[in-house]
């Protein structure tokens, strides 16, 4: 332990070993934030705070040796150059480095040549060019194009002439404040005020109509003055302090109120709101209403007999028994607890700006997520319901000063997670009120295209870089899914009250921008619709359809990776809800699905089997929707044949004049826009329907398309070929003729020629079907068109596969190449003077390619 101490009533006697508490913070920081080294670091903090407490002035000192090795971390520089941030909890660290410096430059009872010495060690730090910013940013996460954009709370500055602010700054700026002020000396020390007069009339009074005192400087500055008094162990000033400044606060806000709703009409009816705060408390480097709720709250916590948490002590009695004086500016009945809570909701419901950079950003969303966390332990009875409920109604009517107010500044932070925890707590109390905050707190202005005409206070101009996507809130996603949290705990509250749900649905529809989160809202209504025990909420479900087909819309012209997903859930969620709702998006269809998805996934699945069970259909009912499937699947397959066809015939095989429509459709498309694959699977659909003729048109058709080279002896549409000449051949002498030209003109390839002429010369055309063969069917002569002209290209084919081979052959392929040849012989000996024309082909290679005369000697042993 760096700091060995004697009594507490000595002062300065700690003994610091000062290079222990060096080498033990590099260490620390050398580790990087691992192996808990963080953790090390903030007990050091803690250290610290607690020997101000003691009123021990080696704090000060062990936080100066602490603050040189920070400084002087080698990865600052590196950082620097390679415009990377810092590690979210190192910056953290910095943030309580800050803090500290704050509440030691505050102390109330330091001297003025300590001070300055305090002062120009700050100063020093200061104008170290590696010394991290307030905000966190070094100005290279903001792309450039935001330079044109209006930048933070001070108009249109660049980043360049913004004041250079580093996590020192504040400390520097607070050792000009002092602790002589009369008023404030009776805050803290003075128990009654009974010879004050007050004046409530001007805005800096500085007391109440009650004879409260007030308190009127900059929040957080003051709240930094309370943080100061409990640190350096003054907790009975600090309390006092405290609630001088939330009385001010509560007093701030109604004048405000009172001030709103005298020029309310005028200023909804312009469109103007302004931005009252720019610097907003919560999640603000000081954390002013960290700071007050914590003074409130622990109350007890400054005398070593009462340890126990305040809130237990608040629960069961009204005030501390601690610091009686402090409870004559306390309400009549009220506890510590509620004043506490009462400065929570103030500062959460405050509206404010989003700060610029990452790392502000998402300080704002850590610290209202804490704050909340911290007003989830407190146990809600009567008193505090009504704190909420009085809240709730001056955030709703607060103007410019409130977050939920009727008009807000179009980059105000949102306040959806504090909205949810509001409408959690009041919906048992006051459902009517849990409501209105909810959706209220709904809108996304930022995602808004136009800002509102009457928004003077700032140029609106949008660079069109990022379309609507303002490019400054780094937070936004993790915004929109707290905007999409805080809808499902409306849909899952509104179960079974169709007025909500209506109203909550067009809140959905109006405010949240991104398909993906509507599908979720769509998603998890349908699951609070059709939970087990009990029947479905009719209602519930025509929402969780209604955002469906909302997301269908959106996202029919662009690519989303999940459309199959929603397009399947899309038609579980119809088909639950009815059937009419399963006739409805078949007649639409066009608006909302892409040809392939209506025939291959909505049409399919609404005509299957288990869609018919599961909606008890009657013969009627199955008719009707029957009937808007095939309507859909011509319409389908006129847009897109290639994709539609097949599911096109499928879904009209019931009703002939369908089917013969979608079959004309296909031929029409045959010639221009279809492959042949496309056509040979069509064809052999076909010929399983029972279709021969109508096969056999498609695949000519299909053979049209197709070419194979000589050497493509293992192309996939070989067999498709196979196929198309069986069918012929079975179909008679007629179509096999008619094929065999196409054949010819579309395969080059020997092998699979030869195989269709083997294939012909087996069986008599149209007698394939037939189980005995007749004797009037005679087998076709090779002599005679079409099969001569089949022979004749085969032949030929050989040939030219034959010289192709030899230009680039090789000696470890010679003796495949002569089996080639013996299969070549085969075919060429069909002919009847096949055996002169082989010879002449073999005499001619012998001629030609003699000088490769290795493969000449295997061509003479083999076939002389």
């Amino acid at each position: 332990d760096p700091t060995a101490g004697a009594s507490v009533d000595d002062e300065n006697c700690w003994h610091l070993d000062e290079e222990q508490v060096q080498e033990q913070v590099k260490l620390f920081l050398s580790q990087g934030g691992y192996h808990g080294s963080g953790k090390q670091l903030n007990l050091l903090f803690s250290k610290v705070r607690e020997m101000l407490k003691m009123r021990d002035s080696n704090g000060a000192r062990m936080l100066t040796l602490i603050t040189e090795q920070f400084m002087a971390d080698p990865r600052l520089a590196l950082w620097r150059q390679q415009g990377t941030t810092m590690t979210d909890k190192y910056r953290q660290l910095w943030d309580e480095l800050g803090a500290l410096w704050m509440c030691i430059v505050l102390n109330p009872h330091c001297k003025p040549e300590q001070k300055a010495a305090w002062l120009r060690q700050l100063k020093k730090w200061n104008s170290v060019d590696v010394c991290p910013l307030e905000d966190g940013n070094h100005g290279n996460e903001l792309p450039n194009l935001t330079n044109s954009l209006p930048q933070g709370a001070h108009g249109n500055q660049d980043s360049g002439t913004r004041p250079h602010r580093t996590v020192f700054t504040r400390a520097i700026e607070a050792c000009d404040l002092h602790w002589q002020d009369s008023h404030l000396q009776h805050i803290i020390n003075d128990d009654l005020y009974t010879n004050y007069c007050y004046h409530d009339n001007t805005e800096n009074s500085l007391f109440d109509s009650r004879s409260w005192p007030l308190w009127h400087e900059h929040v957080p500055t003051a709240c930094a003055r309370v943080d100061a008094l409990r640190s350096h162990g003054y907790p009975r000033e600090a309390l006092r302090l405290a609630i001088a400044i939330v009385n001010t606060l509560r007093r701030q806000q109604q004048k405000q109120l009172e001030l709103f709703r005298n020029h309310k009409k005028d200023l909804l009816h312009k469109g103007v709101t302004s931005i009252t705060n720019l610097e907003g408390w919560v999640g603000h480097p000081l954390d002013p209403i960290g700071t007050l709720f914590s003074t409130l709250m622990e109350t007890g916590r400054g005398d070593e007999d009462s340890s126990q948490d305040i809130c237990g002590l608040c629960r069961s009695c009204n005030f501390l028994h601690l610091f009686p004086s402090t409870r004559r500016f306390l309400e009549e009945g009220e506890s510590y607890l509620a004043l506490a809570v009462e400065t929570a909701l103030m500062g959460l419901g405050q509206q404010r700006i989003m700060p610029d950079g990452l790392y502000a950003q998402e300080k704002v969303c850590r610290n209202e997520e804490h704050l909340i966390a911290k007003l989830q332990e407190v146990d809600l009875d009567d008193t505090l319901v009504k704190i909420f409920r009085k809240q709730a109604v001056f955030l709703l009517e607060g103007g410019p000063y409130s977050g939920l107010g009727e008009l807000i500044y179009r980059e105000s932070v949102p306040m959806h997670t504090f909205a949810k925890y509001l409408f959690t707590c009041l919906l048992p109390h006051d459902a009517e009120l849990a409501y209105k905050i909810a959706l209220r707190a709904m809108r996304l202005p930022v995602l808004e295209s136009m800002a509102p005409s009457g928004d003077m206070s700032r140029p609106h101009h949008i660079v069109s870089v990022v379309p609507n996507r303002y490019p400054r809130w780094f937070t936004l996603s993790h915004i929109e899914s707290q905007q999409c949290e805080l809808a499902s705990t409306m849909l899952t509250a509104a179960k079974g009250d169709a007025r909500r749900l209506e109203t909550v649905l067009e809140s959905i529809q109006k405010n949240i921008h991104s398909s993906s989160h509507i599908f979720k809202l769509a998603q998890d209504a349908f699951k609070i619709a059709t939970l087990m025990d009990s029947l479905p909420d009719i209602t519930l479900l025509k929402v969780s359809l209604e955002l469906g087909l909302q997301v269908m819309r959106m996202t029919l012209s662009t690519l989303n990776w999940r459309r199959r997903e929603m397009v399947r859930w899309l038609v579980t969620c119809a088909t639950e809800v009815g059937v009419y709702a399963l006739d409805s998006i078949m007649q639409s269809w066009f608006t909302l699905f892409t040809p392939t998805e209506a025939t291959s996934i909505v049409a399919t699945t609404v005509m299957s089997n288990s869609t018919i069970v599961r909606l008890h259909l009657d013969c009627h009912q199955q008719e009707n929707l029957a009937s808007s499937a095939r309507t859909l699947a011509l319409q389908c397959a006129m847009k897109d044949p290639q994709n539609c066809a097949l599911s096109a015939l499928t879904l009209c095989e019931k009703d002939h004049i369908a089917f013969e429509t979608a079959y004309q459709i296909v031929l029409d498309a045959a010639t221009t826009g279809m492959s042949y694959t496309q056509l040979f699977t069509i064809a052999r659909y076909m010929e399983h329907r029972g279709y021969p003729m109508r096969a056999y048109k498609l695949a000519t058709l299909a053979m049209v398309h197709l070419n194979l080279s000589y050497n493509q002896d293992t192309h996939p549409a070989i067999n498709d070929v196979l196929w198309a000449c069986a069918l012929s051949h079975s179909l008679g002498k007629n179509e096999l003729a008619a094929i065999i030209p196409l054949v010819v003109k579309s395969v080059k390839c020997a092998t699979v020629l030869s195989d269709i002429l083997r294939r012909c010369t087996l069986t008599t055309p149209g007698m394939v079907a037939l189980h005995s063969r007749r004797n009037s069917g005679k087998l076709m002569s090779l002599d005679k068109a079409p099969l001569r002209q089949l022979l004749d290209a085969t032949i030929g084919a050989y040939i030219n596969t034959t010289h192709s081979r030899l230009t680039h052959i090789s000696p470890r392929h010679y003796s495949e190449f002569i089996e080639f040849l013996s299969k070549a012989r085969e075919t060429f000996l069909m002919a009847h003077d096949g055996h002169i024309q082989f010879t002449q082909f073999i005499d001619n290679l012998k001629q030609i390619y003699k000088g490769k005369k290795k493969l000449m000697m295997l061509v003479r042993e083999r076939f002389g």
